[in-house]
Protein backbone atom coordinates (compact mmCIF):
# COMPACT_ATOMS: atom_id res chain seq x y z
CA UNK A 1 0.00 0.00 0.00
CA UNK A 2 2.14 3.09 -1.27
CA UNK A 3 2.28 5.80 1.68
CA UNK A 4 0.91 9.44 2.33
CA UNK A 5 3.23 11.94 1.04
CA UNK A 6 5.21 14.10 3.65
CA UNK A 7 6.93 17.29 4.04
CA UNK A 8 10.02 15.52 3.86
CA UNK A 9 9.27 13.94 0.78
CA UNK A 10 10.31 17.52 -0.45
CA UNK A 11 13.88 18.87 -1.52
CA UNK A 12 15.52 20.37 1.54
CA UNK A 13 15.60 23.66 0.76
CA UNK A 14 11.79 23.17 -0.25
CA UNK A 15 10.62 22.31 2.79
CA UNK A 16 8.46 24.60 4.78
CA UNK A 17 9.02 24.13 8.05
CA UNK A 18 12.93 24.28 7.54
CA UNK A 19 12.38 27.47 5.07
CA UNK A 20 9.98 29.19 8.37
CA UNK A 21 12.42 28.26 10.81
CA UNK A 22 14.96 29.88 8.58
CA UNK A 23 12.86 32.81 8.99
CA UNK A 24 12.52 32.96 5.12
CA UNK A 25 8.81 34.69 3.71
CA UNK A 26 6.43 31.85 3.17
CA UNK A 27 3.53 31.72 1.16
CA UNK A 28 -0.03 30.98 2.53
CA UNK A 29 0.55 27.48 0.72
CA UNK A 30 3.22 26.78 2.75
CA UNK A 31 1.79 27.64 6.15
CA UNK A 32 -1.07 25.49 5.38
CA UNK A 33 1.25 22.68 4.60
CA UNK A 34 2.75 23.10 7.57
CA UNK A 35 0.07 22.86 9.73
CA UNK A 36 -1.03 19.90 7.82
CA UNK A 37 2.18 18.30 8.12
CA UNK A 38 2.00 15.13 5.54
CA UNK A 39 -0.35 14.82 2.46
CA UNK A 40 -2.00 11.80 1.49
CA UNK A 41 -1.59 8.79 -1.18
CA UNK A 42 -1.09 10.49 -3.97
CA UNK A 43 -0.75 13.92 -3.36
CA UNK A 44 2.35 15.70 -1.08
CA UNK A 45 1.23 18.02 1.64
CA UNK A 46 2.30 21.07 -0.78
CA UNK A 47 -0.39 20.06 -3.17
CA UNK A 48 -3.37 19.17 -0.39
CA UNK A 49 -2.43 22.78 0.83
CA UNK A 50 -2.36 24.11 -2.66
CA UNK A 51 -5.93 22.50 -3.32
CA UNK A 52 -7.33 23.84 0.03
CA UNK A 53 -6.74 27.49 -1.61
CA UNK A 54 -8.16 26.75 -4.61
CA UNK A 55 -11.44 25.14 -2.96
CA UNK A 56 -11.84 27.97 -0.64
CA UNK A 57 -10.25 31.24 -2.29
CA UNK A 58 -7.55 32.22 -0.15
CA UNK A 59 -5.96 31.88 3.23
CA UNK A 60 -9.17 33.44 4.60
CA UNK A 61 -11.67 31.37 3.25
CA UNK A 62 -9.87 28.45 4.49
CA UNK A 63 -9.81 29.88 7.55
CA UNK A 64 -13.87 30.90 7.65
CA UNK A 65 -14.54 27.23 6.17
CA UNK A 66 -16.60 25.06 8.02
CA UNK A 67 -15.90 21.60 9.74
CA UNK A 68 -18.01 20.29 7.26
CA UNK A 69 -17.07 21.93 4.19
CA UNK A 70 -13.15 21.12 5.19
CA UNK A 71 -14.17 17.68 4.93
CA UNK A 72 -15.45 17.80 1.82
CA UNK A 73 -11.41 17.81 0.64
CA UNK A 74 -10.26 14.95 -0.54
CA UNK A 75 -7.65 13.90 2.01
CA UNK A 76 -9.00 15.72 4.74
CA UNK A 77 -10.74 13.44 7.15
CA UNK A 78 -12.69 14.46 10.52
CA UNK A 79 -9.06 14.74 12.93
CA UNK A 80 -7.10 16.57 10.16
CA UNK A 81 -9.42 18.68 9.54
CA UNK A 82 -10.59 19.62 13.13
CA UNK A 83 -7.09 19.77 13.92
CA UNK A 84 -6.64 22.77 11.01
CA UNK A 85 -9.48 24.32 12.36
CA UNK A 86 -8.04 24.56 15.69
CA UNK A 87 -5.07 26.17 14.81
CA UNK A 88 -6.53 28.91 12.47
CA UNK A 89 -8.89 29.43 15.29
CA UNK A 90 -6.42 29.95 17.78
CA UNK A 91 -4.99 32.51 15.39
CA UNK A 92 -7.99 34.27 14.57
CA UNK A 93 -8.55 34.69 18.38
CA UNK A 94 -5.13 35.98 18.76
CA UNK A 95 -6.10 38.56 16.35
CA UNK A 96 -9.44 39.53 17.97
CA UNK A 97 -7.31 39.53 21.77
CA UNK A 98 -4.92 41.99 19.90
CA UNK A 99 -8.06 44.21 18.81
CA UNK A 100 -9.06 44.13 22.41
CA UNK A 101 -5.72 45.51 23.21
CA UNK A 102 -5.78 48.26 20.96
CA UNK A 103 -9.41 49.17 21.97
CA UNK A 104 -8.39 49.68 25.59
CA UNK A 105 -5.69 51.94 24.56
CA UNK A 106 -7.60 53.95 21.84
CA UNK A 107 -9.92 54.51 24.65
CA UNK A 108 -7.56 56.81 26.78
CA UNK A 109 -6.97 59.04 23.63
CA UNK A 110 -8.48 61.36 21.55
CA UNK A 111 -9.29 59.85 17.87
CA UNK A 112 -9.45 62.22 15.10
CA UNK A 113 -8.73 61.11 12.16
CA UNK A 114 -10.38 58.20 9.98
CA UNK A 115 -7.50 56.01 9.60
CA UNK A 116 -7.82 55.79 13.67
CA UNK A 117 -11.20 54.51 13.21
CA UNK A 118 -10.07 52.20 10.02
CA UNK A 119 -7.49 50.72 12.57
CA UNK A 120 -10.18 49.91 15.38
CA UNK A 121 -12.35 48.15 13.28
CA UNK A 122 -10.24 46.47 10.82
CA UNK A 123 -9.54 43.52 13.14
CA UNK A 124 -13.55 43.14 13.81
CA UNK A 125 -14.16 41.92 10.44
CA UNK A 126 -14.45 38.28 10.57
CA UNK A 127 -15.47 37.42 6.98
CA UNK A 128 -14.34 40.56 4.35
CA UNK A 129 -16.87 38.64 2.23
CA UNK A 130 -19.53 40.45 3.73
CA UNK A 131 -20.47 43.53 5.10
CA UNK A 132 -19.81 44.46 8.58
CA UNK A 133 -21.39 47.66 9.64
CA UNK A 134 -20.14 49.38 13.22
CA UNK A 135 -20.63 52.47 15.54
CA UNK A 136 -18.10 53.97 17.11
CA UNK A 137 -18.96 55.91 20.39
CA UNK A 138 -17.34 58.36 22.00
CA UNK A 139 -17.07 60.81 24.87
CA UNK A 140 -17.14 64.75 25.07
CA UNK A 141 -13.58 64.28 24.70
CA UNK A 142 -13.52 62.40 21.54
CA UNK A 143 -12.12 59.33 23.51
CA UNK A 144 -13.74 56.16 22.12
CA UNK A 145 -15.77 54.37 25.24
CA UNK A 146 -17.25 51.58 22.96
CA UNK A 147 -17.64 49.37 19.31
CA UNK A 148 -20.62 47.93 18.50
CA UNK A 149 -21.35 45.69 15.70
CA UNK A 150 -24.24 46.35 14.53
CA UNK A 151 -25.08 44.25 11.73
CA UNK A 152 -23.74 41.68 9.13
CA UNK A 153 -24.71 42.22 5.21
CA UNK A 154 -25.31 44.75 2.24
CA UNK A 155 -26.31 47.69 3.57
CA UNK A 156 -29.37 48.78 3.51
CA UNK A 157 -31.85 51.11 5.69
CA UNK A 158 -33.04 47.53 7.08
CA UNK A 159 -29.61 46.77 7.80
CA UNK A 160 -28.21 49.78 9.48
CA UNK A 161 -31.86 51.20 10.96
CA UNK A 162 -31.69 55.20 13.62
CA UNK A 163 -32.99 53.12 16.27
CA UNK A 164 -30.36 50.63 16.20
CA UNK A 165 -27.27 53.00 15.29
CA UNK A 166 -28.20 55.53 18.23
CA UNK A 167 -29.64 52.92 20.39
CA UNK A 168 -26.53 51.50 21.11
CA UNK A 169 -25.06 55.35 21.35
CA UNK A 170 -27.61 56.02 24.08
CA UNK A 171 -26.53 53.03 26.37
CA UNK A 172 -23.16 53.81 25.92
CA UNK A 173 -23.86 57.82 26.70
CA UNK A 174 -21.91 58.73 23.89
CA UNK A 175 -21.78 62.41 22.69
CA UNK A 176 -20.62 61.69 19.14
CA UNK A 177 -20.38 58.72 16.75
CA UNK A 178 -18.55 57.74 13.72
CA UNK A 179 -20.23 54.32 11.82
CA UNK A 180 -18.08 52.43 9.47
CA UNK A 181 -18.42 49.20 7.02
CA UNK A 182 -16.43 47.55 4.73
CA UNK A 183 -16.57 47.13 0.79
CA UNK A 184 -16.01 43.30 -0.34
CA UNK A 185 -15.55 44.44 -3.66
CA UNK A 186 -12.43 46.42 -2.77
CA UNK A 187 -13.66 49.56 -4.07
CA UNK A 188 -14.38 52.30 -1.04
CA UNK A 189 -16.39 54.26 -3.06
CA UNK A 190 -19.67 54.78 -1.56
CA UNK A 191 -22.92 53.26 -3.45
CA UNK A 192 -26.22 54.65 -3.86
CA UNK A 193 -27.33 52.76 -0.41
CA UNK A 194 -24.11 54.41 1.07
CA UNK A 195 -25.34 57.67 0.71
CA UNK A 196 -28.79 57.23 1.69
CA UNK A 197 -27.70 55.60 4.74
CA UNK A 198 -25.20 58.33 5.42
CA UNK A 199 -28.19 61.19 4.84
CA UNK A 200 -30.71 59.31 6.85
CA UNK A 201 -28.38 59.12 10.44
CA UNK A 202 -26.98 62.64 9.32
CA UNK A 203 -30.34 63.28 10.25
CA UNK A 204 -31.28 61.65 13.01
CA UNK A 205 -28.07 62.74 14.79
CA UNK A 206 -29.77 66.37 14.81
CA UNK A 207 -32.69 65.01 16.51
CA UNK A 208 -30.69 62.54 18.94
CA UNK A 209 -28.44 65.77 19.08
CA UNK A 210 -25.52 62.96 19.10
CA UNK A 211 -23.52 64.28 16.42
CA UNK A 212 -22.68 61.74 13.75
CA UNK A 213 -18.44 62.99 13.28
CA UNK A 214 -18.12 60.12 9.97
CA UNK A 215 -18.56 57.46 8.24
CA UNK A 216 -15.95 55.73 7.10
CA UNK A 217 -15.95 52.89 3.94
CA UNK A 218 -13.04 50.51 4.26
CA UNK A 219 -11.64 47.85 2.19
CA UNK A 220 -8.18 45.97 3.48
CA UNK A 221 -6.16 48.88 1.67
CA UNK A 222 -7.97 52.22 1.50
CA UNK A 223 -11.03 53.77 2.76
CA UNK A 224 -13.32 56.62 1.91
CA UNK A 225 -14.15 59.41 4.87
CA UNK A 226 -17.72 60.91 4.06
CA UNK A 227 -16.55 63.97 5.91
CA UNK A 228 -13.38 64.49 4.23
CA UNK A 229 -15.25 64.46 0.73
CA UNK A 230 -18.18 67.01 2.05
CA UNK A 231 -20.83 63.94 2.18
CA UNK A 232 -22.41 64.92 5.62
CA UNK A 233 -24.33 67.44 4.76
Amino acid sequence: MALALTVKDLPLDERPRERLARGEDVSAQELLAVLLGRGVVGMNVMDLAKQLLKQFGSLEGVVNASLADLQMVRGLGPAKALQLKACLEIARRVIQDEALVEKKRNTSKAIAEPEDIARLVKPLIKDWQKEHFFVVSFDVRNRVIGVDLIGIGTLSANLVHPREVFGSAIARHAASIAVSHNHPSGNPHPSEADMLVTKTLAEAAKVMAIALLDHIIITKSHLYSFRENGGLG
